[in-house]
């Protein structure tokens, strides 16, 4: 029997009714939800200092509708809506069970708060120190945690920032027992719980080849059934709209990540020994996942406010658009000196949007001096003009920044009913793995080259001899972007070893910057997952310093893969559908 693993939230926003649809859209003994993007830790921060809670509330919307239903049928749920405040949290669910003339066992799981702690702040990605003392500082928790509630009896567990494969890793751990050298089946877990973290992307949403969904307005979230050995299948329940395919899975394993290698508090996955195939319709099998331990240290999300931030945007149409963008800036820095501002980022879309945006210490500055200052233009500038925005104040900005602490220093806490359980998780079951250094030596299916740029990479197949037709790439590839702090990642994929023969030699870093010229000057890694077919590109620094800081139309880089889809290129005929 697999223990089914339903998800029901992909981030604080998502479908509200997702829970009803998961819970009596058929059999499941876990419904989990993600609702901690990194943005989210630094919204829920803005939350709790205007006093509102520092915790999901529509987490709280989404289970008064399943509560009684989860308890009656012995439905087990598990989320991570307790963002910065766990334990309130876990007190509103109380409160609400009470309401319902309910009494589930309710536990919640803190110690990843590390604010007041001596950190060392250096920054993971870019080796910088912070100019601004933290507004949060979360560790990424695993799942042992969360088994261990699970194994006490508790019916919801409440956590704060754990890891996104954690809802999945953790009831794993639960009903089958996996110890800290279970490597392969804890990094199963890993990659099945990487794979519906993000609910409907695993199940055709924000797909490139959407027109193959059917009825993606009605799209089902996604179940992972989880086998003692780790792998699992995915699947959502039967009649609902989206699609669940190869393709729609290798989309979602390719989103956020970095190289083969996928770290975590619990287990390193090696999603380069990931094997996908057919379990019959909208059924995918993911199998073959081996693990390494986990390395020494916790990933921190710290998040500190680093100023104010305003934007205008104007449209430019007709003709000349370079030139009128030209007057625009002349004018408006004519009336308010660019250098007065921290920052400055000034960008002309496609489409003739020319956005500009300032950031300072100063919110009078980057507020009505700045935008008042653009409206005062109006009259003055180039024909055609006008705006999108209002003029209007600026607002508060964090930053996201990553840093590293030695697991042995973070310490879960788990509290059942209010009550700590003691000790929450087992020494013996607690990792006893300290560094990298201790990791074995990976087995040889594991140690075949990985290049993490174009060196050493055999030449392209030669294609002077056949014919090609000029195509955009996406015609035979798919592809899924996503932001990592400052960082953006791009999956490219294709179906089959023919089409991923050249599409390896073919895409390189500096091909990926002649497609796309605006990545040029950025230091780009390449990585490769042969088994999947799939192509990763780390863009470092396209982000600057993260989602709520970057001055870019797109700040999470979810358009880069479509951006790159859309660029024609020669292929060979003998690869195109």
């Amino acid at each position: 029997m697999s223990l089914r693993i339903a998800n029901c939230s992909g981030f604080y926003g998502d479908r509200l009714s997702a829970a009803r649809e998961m819970v009596e859209g058929g059999p499941i003994d876990v419904l989990t939800g993600d609702w901690l993007a990194e943005l989210t830790m630094l919204i829920l921060a803005g939350n709790r200092l205007k006093g509102r809670p520092g915790y999901a509330p529509t987490f709280l919307a989404q289970l008064e509708e399943v509560l009684a239903t989860c308890l009656d049928r012995g439905i087990k749920i598990v989320t991570n809506a307790g963002g910065l405040d766990p334990a309130g949290c876990a007190a509103a669910v109380h409160e609400l069970a009470a309401r319902l003339g309910l009494s589930p066992k309710v536990a919640h799981v803190t110690g990843d708060d590390l604010i007041g702690r001596d950190l060392d702040l250096t920054n993971a990605d870019t080796g910088e120190k912070p100019p601004a003392p933290p507004l949060t500082a979360n560790a990424y928790l695993g799942g042992r945690p969360i088994a261990a509630a699970l194994s006490a009896g508790a019916d919801i567990v409440v956590t704060g920032r754990v890891t996104d494969a954690a809802l999945v890793t953790g009831p794993g751990i639960w009903r089958y027992g996996w110890r800290p050298d279970d490597l392969d089946p804890l990094a199963g877990s890993v990659v099945a719980g990487h794979i519906i973290e993000c609910g409907c992307q695993a199940t055709g949403g924000n797909y490139a080849f959407f027109q193959d969904v059917p009825d993606l307005a009605h799209c089902g979230f996604p179940i992972a059934e989880l086998h003692a050995d780790g792998s699992s299948v995915i699947t959502k329940h039967p009649g609902t709209g989206g699609l669940v395919s190869i393709g729609t899975v290798t989309a979602q394993l390719v989103y956020e990540i970095a190289g083969p290698r996928y770290l975590g508090p619990d287990v390193v996955a090696r999603f380069d020994t990931i094997t996908l195939s057919d379990d019959g319709p909208d059924r995918v099998r993911v199998s073959g996942v081996r693990g390494e331990p986990p390395p020494g240290t916790l990933k921190v999300a710290v998040n500190y406010l680093a100023g104010y931030r305003n934007t205008m945007t104007l449209v430019l149409t007709g003709l000349d658009l370079e030139a009128k963008a030209r007057l625009a800036e002349e004018a408006l820095w004519a009336r308010i000196p660019r250098e007065s501002f921290d920052s400055v980022d000034v960008t002309l879309a496609d489409g003739g949007l020319l956005r500009i945006t300032v950031m300072d210490a100063d919110q009078r500055r980057a507020g009505r001096a700045f935008s008042s200052a653009v409206v005062e233009t109006g009259l003055a500038s180039y024909p055609g003009f006008y705006g999108l925005t209002p003029p209007g104040n600026a607002s508060p900005y964090g930053v996201y920044w990553p840093v590293l602490v030695p697991a042995t220093e973070v310490r879960a806490r788990v509290f059942l009913d209010g009550e700590e359980m003691s000790p929450p998780v087992d020494d013996e079951q607690a990792p006893s793995f300290a560094n990298h250094e201790e990791m074995p030596t990976p087995a040889p299916s594991l140690a075949r080259p990985r290049w993490a740029d174009d060196a050493g990479r055999p030449p392209a197949p030669a294609t002077d001899d056949q014919p090609t037709v000029r195509t955009p790439l996406g015609r035979i590839a798919g592809a899924r972007s996503g932001d990592k702090g400052g960082n953006a990642n791009l999956g490219v994929w294709v179906d089959t070893a023919e089409r991923y023969d050249w599409l390896a030699a073919y895409l390189t870093t500096d091909r990926l910057k002649e497609l796309l010229p605006d990545l040029a000057a950025y230091r780009i890694t390449r990585y490769e997952l042969p088994n999947l077919h799939a192509l990763n590109f780390v863009v470092h620094g396209l982000l600057g310093r993260g989602v709520a800081a970057s001055p870019r139309m797109d700040p999470q880089a979810k358009a880069l893969g479509e951006q790159l889809r859309a660029q024609p290129i020669d292929v060979p005929a003998t690869l195109l559908p």
